[in-house]
């Protein structure tokens, strides 16, 4: 079960504590990516993005970069920013806060950045308030629900329509992903900049 916008609490909490849109004056929209890289849906994303001239942030699980490090070194190559995303893809609801703050630590070993995303949205209120004495915790405004099955790519592009400054975007740059991703990701960048939109990257400060 997921909905496509964070909880209202979350919500409440943004963007001083944690990030579900980062409010600016500037016609911005932030594009990130979660679970990579991997080896198959992240450089044809790359490609995607270098022609239309947009830079993404990543949000890497340590085991992928150990896995695939000359793709995140793509990654970090062509400009893109990166983010921690724990290094096993761990459930925050699921673990002690030792264990998840290990984990990030483990990962924090191959993805140098102090921007943090949970996987699955998920954090309890002790791992949250340990962790942001260090990173700048980010979730996201809009959830494209690539991952999900049992909606077409035109409902997923359907599910992005409703956009507005400042928002910040997540996909999945997995193999499950692609093919969503190959449909929906190109004319998703054409809408923003069609609406006069400027796709950057989360800032790290």
């Amino acid at each position: 079960m997921y909905t496509l916008r964070p909880p209202f609490f979350y919500r409440m909490l943004s963007p001083g504590y944690l990030a579900c849109s980062l409010p600016t004056a500037e016609r911005v929209i932030y594009l990130t990516f979660d679970d990579g890289p991997d080896p198959d849906a992240t450089p044809e994303i790359l490609n995607i993005l270098k022609a239309f001239h947009v830079k993404s942030t990543f949000f890497c699980t340590g085991k992928n970069v150990r896995s695939y490090q000359d793709i995140y070194n793509l990654i970090r190559d062509q400009g893109h920013e990166v983010g921690n995303h724990t290094y096993h893809h761990l459930n925050g609801w699921k673990c002690s806060a030792g264990a998840y703050l290990e984990d990030v630590r483990l990962c924090r070993e191959v993805v140098d950045s102090n921007l943090f995303r949970p996987p699955y949205g998920r954090i309890t209120l002790p791992q949250f308030i340990l962790l942001r004495k260090e990173y700048r915790i980010i979730l996201w405004s809009l959830l494209s629900a690539d991952f999900d099955r049992k909606i077409t790519p035109e409902q997923c592009l359907n599910n992005l329509e409703r956009i507005d400054t400042g928002e910040i975007i997540v996909f999945h740059d997995s193999t499950e992903t692609l093919g969503t991703l190959r449909a929906v990701l190109p004319p998703f960048l054409e809408l923003l900049l069609s609406k006069g939109f400027r796709i950057k990257t989360v800032p790290a400060g």
